[in-house]
This record gives structure tokens, sequence and C-alpha cells, in this order.
């Protein structure tokens, strides 16, 4: 069209524009562009190999509506051998796709989530077999317990061996210290950590007091997601694979999946995390000048019980045995229970450090019982 406006010669402006002259004659006649005469197609192409059995293949749609299209082939095929085969899978799927589109049931609609800055974090815990750490040698099976910030997922990964309130606590402060600053919201799933069902088949949970009280510590106010809505603590379930393989990568470098002990494990988490923290860009900045300074103290990581000492020189503490010092048969003695271990004191003098057990088992130490055997 540009060529004709110069000169006017249609010859020339079709080899110009490098097209069949007679096609050129045709733009030319209708003064429209190509893809303004391209008229919408309301006939077939070829005959619909699913015509005959449509009617009987929408009904099985509807009373079955979760079946995949490649099913519904595979049954069509053992019904009628040699009508049908692999290459009709994809008109299938057309067909299919469009009667959903009409006819089908009702879809669950994802509503987007608008993140605020320094609003709310988000904790949540993921299993880490498939990174094969060892400590000393020994397969280490341990959980990471992660905080994430969604406007600028900055994130918090600690290393606990349980869903344990005690690993909560010990997380939840440790990446609050990191920060420095403190969200308006703390937003868990249902894990019994924070929450405990109030009935047997009630879908309403309640927060724990011990919880609670870590909250109002902080000052963060509590909230969980629905029931079976995993969806809702969509950051920080998203970030866990993102961690794992950052975490794997790294082992990869080392050289070594061996630790010497867990500090040092967790020196190692920590690195990595702080590392990709550093490159999260400006969000991290507005997250932490919305949030209020953190005033507060560090809590205890740890809870505190008062048992006695049976007459088998052992003490019971969250179901476990530990022996102690058969002098201290008949007294009680105060145990700090941490999430990695214990600590036994009688007159505020330690009397036993050990890691803590973990369902119901027992820890016999000989040096505690050998002169009674004897």
């Amino acid at each position: 069209m540009e060529e004709m406006s110069k000169h006017g010669q249609i010859g020339q402006a079709a080899m110009k524009a490098g097209m069949d002259r007679k096609t050129a004659r045709r733009y030319v006649g209708a003064g429209k562009l190509a893809s303004q005469m391209k008229e919408p197609r309301s006939w077939r192409t070829r005959r619909d190999p699913f015509a005959v059995d449509w009617p009987a293949i929408a009904e099985q749609l509807a009373q079955t509506p979760g079946l995949e299209p490649r099913t519904v082939l595979e049954l069509l095929e053992a019904q009628h051998p040699g009508r049908y085969n692999d290459g009709h899978l994809r008109t299938l799927q057309r067909r299919i796709r469009r009667w959903r589109a009409e006819h089908g049931p009702d879809r669950e609609i994802w509503f987007s989530q608008a993140h605020r800055p320094g609003e709310a974090a988000q904790t949540d815990f993921t299993s880490t077999a498939e990174l094969g750490v060892t400590i000393a040698g020994q397969v280490f099976i341990h959980l990471l317990r992660v905080l994430v910030l969604p406007y600028s997922n900055w994130q918090w990964a600690t290393v606990c061996l349980s869903e344990s309130l005690a690993a909560l606590r010990r997380g939840v402060q440790a990446a609050l210290f990191q920060l420095g600053r403190v969200p308006r919201f703390h937003q868990t799933d249902h894990s019994t950590a924070a929450t405990h069902q109030i009935a047997r088949d009630a879908e309403d949970r309640t927060f724990n007091d011990e919880y609670k009280a870590l909250m109002r510590h902080f000052g963060m106010e509590p909230r969980t997601i629905e029931v079976r809505a995993k969806e809702q603590n969509g950051d920080v379930e998203a970030g866990h694979r993102a961690l794992k393989r950052r975490l794997e990568q790294a082992l990869l470098v080392r050289g070594s999946r061996d630790f010497a002990d867990q500090d040092e494990y967790e020196r190692f988490v920590a690195g990595l995390v702080r590392k990709t923290n550093a490159a999260r860009g400006p969000r991290v900045a507005e997250d932490i000048e919305a949030m209020r300074p953190l005033v507060v103290e560090r809590l205890p990581e740890y809870t505190e019980l008062t048992v006695p000492v049976s007459s088998t020189s052992t003490i019971r503490v969250k179901s476990c045995a530990y022996s102690v010092p058969s002098r201290l048969i008949g007294e009680r003695v105060r145990v700090r229970v941490y999430e990695h271990r214990i600590e036994v004191y009688y007159a505020d003098k330690l009397e036993l450090a050990c890691d803590r057990l973990r369902a119901k088992a027992a820890r016999i130490d000989y040096r505690h019982v050998i002169w009674a055997r004897r």
C-alpha cells in the first residue's frame, strides 16, 4: 500500500513487498489489509472421529468428572478395537476441555494475596532427608524450621529434631533477633506446636497457652491458615524447595556432607541463608522499615521440670528415662529440657548433660549403676 501510494504501479509494488501480483491486486481492490480480510471459519476441515461416541463420552464425564482424556481414549480403544488409536488423543483432549468449559463442574477459584511490608511472618517445618547430612559419620535425621517474610521473601532457617513448641520457640526468636524487628502477625499451620484439638472431630483449633505466651512476649498476633488450605502459607511452602536446592548445591561445592557436630552444621545453614538474604533487594529494607523494633530480651530456650530420682537411679523426662548418680536416689532434681538436650541440676550444680531422647527411649550410663551391679 505504501509503494502504491508512491507510483501506483501494482507490479513494482508487489515485487518490493515480496508477493504475487494477483495477490497484490486482490488487496488493492479490497482496500484492506490481509489480517482484515480473514473471515471466521464455521465449518470443520476434517471429519470428527468422536461424533458417534461423543454422547456416551459426555455422559461418562458428567458421572465421573475426574477422568483424564487418555483414560477415556483407552476405554474407547477397548470397546471399539481398530476404531481409535493414540493419534486421536489430541483431538479428544480439545473436545473434553471444551466440554468442561461449557458443561463441567465449577472449579476452585484462587484469589491472589496482597502482601504488605512488615505485616506478617509465615512459619513452617520441612524435612531434609534428601540432603543426606551426617554428623560424625552418623545419619542426621532432622527438620528445618523456616520463617519467611512474604513481602520480601527474607527467610531464616534453624535446625530442629521435631515439630515441637521448643523448636518453634527457638526458631522464631532466632529469626526475630536476626532481623532486630517484629512483624504484626505470626502465621502458622495447624501443627500441634502452636495449636491443639479442642474436640475429636472438630476442625476448630485454639492456640496453646505456651504459644500464646511466646506471642505476647514478642508482641505479635498469632493466626493460622484454614484447615487443609496450605496454599495460604504459600510463600514459606514454596520457599522450601528453593532452600533445599541451595543447600544441596552448597553441599556439593563443600565436597562433603559430614559435619563434626550439630553446631558446625547449623553455622553452615545460617551462612547460606544469610548470603541468600543479602541478595533479596530493596524489599527487605521496606519490610524492616515497616516493622516495630525488637526491644525484649531473649526467652530461655528450655522448659524446666522438677522430678524425683527413683530407686533405680533414674529420672523420667517426657516419657524417656535417664540414669543419674545413685547418690541422688530419693532426692528431687531440676531438669532443663532443651530441644536437643537436657541438663540435670541438684542444688544448682550440674549433675548431668546429655542429648535429649525421643520416643520413650532410655539412656543408662554404666558409671551410674556399675557399683550396684557389682
